[in-house]
């Protein structure tokens, strides 16, 4: 009969090539699993260069280093007496491998290659690595010679393989490995493993979490067993947010769960766990017999009776049932509750119960995922803030919000106790992390300006907005006041620096340049002008706001009498790029667009959850006003608005986006799809305009995309040319052939029976 084990799993804030700052957190985790009493400590991705290396791969210096950094972690006391997963590329037969590695008490037990790789999306790693494709086999691998003189080893199994405890077997799994159909922990659990481990590096999307927990749940529900699941945490310098959320579930029950959108650099949760309820979930005779047949047959090699090599580890992962007395060649963790001497009873350690998971519903997702990557970028970055032209509608407002958001978890962060257990109601209750409050008070104060020996502690998000955070409201001959007062109210209320300024001598100096030159002077079409010419004077107004927004982010702190410069802040949500309903680099040309792969309906959605939750009434203005871009003149009879532009709603827009990308539709499929849906409102002719004008306008205006400023990725239709939506830029925009098609069909529905209804 075994005893209850304490097992522990982790999110790390890893960064790309920082590789003193990612060991110097691996190793905070690893200590923090031993405080809990912990025998296994699992970790992300790629942890020990960071996931987000890229071409970086290539390099050996990357593999170089990794492996120097892991010869530093098994030259320390981290792994005497715990079981640790870690990971690193690691180049075998001069191939480049995706690996885990499971060290034991300053030796390396096992490294296991990735089998699966996730190659699609926002994910090349076939790109760098190559996927172990010989299920059930391994090489000996030979080890660096700094690696041999820390741990006396020359060779390590390299493979498709297990690890044998003294008292039960444990899988790894990797990331992409969980997703697909045949997943390694199923032919591991049929062959004996108990306890699973999945170290991954998964991205935020709104709404995604459920699609892994229900996996997770899955993996061990029919199975049986002990699931371990770590993520990477936090931007590591790219356009994605890995939303950390890690997770332990036992017989298809989660039963620990750490937060999702944390300014924690390290957490780690743990559970308390029986194998013996493990063994008993797997009584079932038809899963002994699927167990039985799986040891046979040719995927294991020709026809030979085996299943996954076992690899010994001298180690137990709970207690025997002599706990009472060592056991010989036993190995023990310094510090911890492990040690069979100072063991208490194990039979009354309580095991792990289920939690129930905390979902965040979208609207707190937009409010917390884009903060907490906007505070990574802003940090790590270097730079002393965030600037933003403010404009008094809906995208910039959402914009602000977040920052808002984001100076609401920094002071409640500066506010936490030190090094601590959480007490989350929504998490689980042994959840430990490092010491955020000493971090982000370093990090906020240098952000600021502060001296080194400063004590100041930001008391209200305001007055951290005041200090890192600048809106500017551009105003033209064409703004409203109802703009101008909205932008003015929304920085007082958020606590933003604020900068009110009307641009029209330099767009007068501009035209001005150019009638002198040509002899010509253009109009906007209310004053008989072309739409030519309307264009260009409404682009010359986005344009300047984009050069001026600059200006004031680099100037801005010198003038307040402080140093360095700021970042520029696009506001262009993910509709209007996939529409190209934007000015090529006009001020959604910015550093980077935490709303760019937002949709304006679920902005609009977590706009009226800000108002209520951040205690912002001024945001129900920007609620119901309409969106308007004000780069024509107002009159009487006309005021410029957005949706009437595009010739589409932001709703449409949305379905447009989803069918082009998620489903993969092009002109024809898209229209076929739509006429069910949207034919109880519209004819199949009119059906088929919206169809033909959204898929005109995207790829006339698909050039924009080349220069898209990097966006959070929020969305799973994200039109972003430079990872995630891989599409040409120039194309035949009136798809002749695939309009001609729908034309063809529209024709023999009107003439049908149905049609004629």
């Amino acid at each position: 009969m075994g005893l209850p084990i304490t097992v522990s799993t982790c999110s790390l804030n890893q960064w790309a090539l920082d590789f003193d700052g990612n060991k110097q957190r691996i190793l905070e985790s690893i200590q923090l699993a031993k405080e809990a009493g912990s025998s296994l400590r699992v970790g992300p991705e790629l942890e020990i260069p960071g996931y987000g290396c890229f071409d970086h791969f290539l390099e050996p210096d990357t593999v170089l280093h990794s492996w120097q950094v892991l010869a530093e972690i098994l030259e320390s006391d981290a792994t005497e007496g715990i079981l640790c997963d870690v990971g690193m590329p690691i180049l075998h037969r001069s191939t480049l491998y995706n690996c885990r590695l499971l060290l034991l008490d300053h030796r390396i037990i096992h490294i296991r290659p990735k089998l699966w790789l996730a190659n699609d999306g926002n994910y090349r790693e076939m790109r760098y690595f190559t996927p172990w494709s010989r299920k059930g086999e391994t090489d000996l691998f030979t080890l660096p010679r700094m690696i041999t003189k820390i741990c006396g080893q020359e060779e390590v199994e390299f493979g498709d393989a297990i690890v044998k405890t003294r008292d039960t077997l444990i899988g790894v799994e990797l990331c992409e490995e969980l997703f697909t159909p045949d997943s390694p922990h199923i032919s591991q659990g049929l062959d004996g493993v108990e306890i699973f481990t999945n170290s991954s590096a998964s991205h935020h999307e709104l709404r995604k979490l459920y699609t892994r927990v229900e996996l997770i749940k899955e993996a061990t529900l029919k199975l049986g067993g002990v699931y371990l699941y770590a993520n990477q945490q936090g931007c590591d310098g790219d356009r994605l947010y890995y939303d950390g959320c890690p997770l332990i579930a036992v017989n298809g029950r989660i039963v620990a769960q750490g937060s999702q959108f944390s300014l924690d650099d390290v957490q780690v949760i743990s559970a308390t766990v029986d194998l013996d309820e493990v063994r008993a979930h797997r009584h079932s005779k038809s899963r002994g017999m699927q167990a039985t047949v799986q040891r046979g047959g040719p995927e294991w090699g020709g026809g030979q009776s085996r299943g996954y090599m076992r690899i010994p580890a001298d180690f137990e992962m709970g207690q025997s049932e002599e706990w009472g007395t060592k056991t010989p060649g036993r190995t023990v963790s310094p510090g911890g509750d492990r040690d069979l001497g100072q063991l208490k009873n194990p039979f009354m350690r309580p095991t792990s119960k289920p939690v129930e998971v905390r979902y965040h519903s979208p609207e707190e997702e937009i409010a917390l995922g884009p903060a907490c990557w906007l505070w990574d970028y802003l940090r790590r970055s270097r730079t002393q803030g965030y600037f933003i032209p403010l404009s008094g509608g809906i995208d910039s407002c959402a914009t602000a919000t977040i920052v808002f958001s984001m100076c609401r978890l920094v002071v409640s962060a500066c506010h936490q106790s030190p090094k601590s257990e959480v007490s989350d109601p929504h998490v689980t209750p042994k959840l430990l992390r490092t010491n955020t409050r000493d971090q982000v008070l370093a990090d906020v104060r240098r952000i600021a300006g502060e001296k080194e020996d400063s004590e100041w502690i930001p008391k209200t998000p305001q007055e951290v907005a005041n200090r890192i955070f600048v809106t500017c409201y551009m105003g033209t001959e064409n703004s409203s006041n109802e703009t101008r007062d909205r932008a003015k109210q929304l920085a007082n209320d958020i606590g933003a620096y604020h900068i009110d300024l009307n641009m029209d001598t330099i767009v007068t100096a501009i035209t001005g340049l150019f009638c002198a030159v040509t002899g010509k002077s253009p109009k906007f079409k209310v004053h008989g002008g072309s739409s030519t010419e309307n264009l260009a004077l409404q682009n010359i107004q986005a344009r300047l706001r984009m050069l001026l927004a600059y200006m004031f982010a680099q100037l801005t702190p010198w003038v307040r009498g402080g140093w360095g410069g700021l970042l520029v802040l696009g506001s262009a949500n993910v509709d209007e790029s996939l529409r190209g309903y934007l000015t090529k680099y006009d001020c959604s040309s910015a550093d980077v667009n935490p709303i760019g792969g937002i949709s304006k309906t679920d902005l609009k959605s977590f706009i009226a959850y800000a108002r209520d939750a951040f205690d912002l009434p001024v945001l129900q203005d920007f609620l119901t006003a309409v969106p308007t871009a004000e780069l024509e003149p107002i009159t009487n009879d006309y005021v410029q608005a957005d949706e009437a532009d595009m010739g589409m709603t932001y709703d449409e827009l949305s379905i447009f986006g989803r069918l082009r990308k998620v489903a993969k539709c092009g002109p024809y499929s898209m229209f076929t799809k739509l006429l069910p849906e949207w034919g109880k409102t519209l004819n199949p002719s009119q059906v088929a305009d919206k169809v033909k004008l959204f898929f005109f306008e995207y790829a006339r205006n698909r050039h924009k995309m080349t220069t898209l400023t990097p966006s959070y990725h929020a969305e799973s239709y994200s039109p972003d040319d430079n990872r995630f939506d891989l599409r040409p830029f120039l194309y035949p925009s009136r798809f002749p052939f695939q309009f001609r098609k729908i034309d063809e069909l529209v024709q023999r529905l009107q003439h049908s029976p149905e049609g004629d209804e």
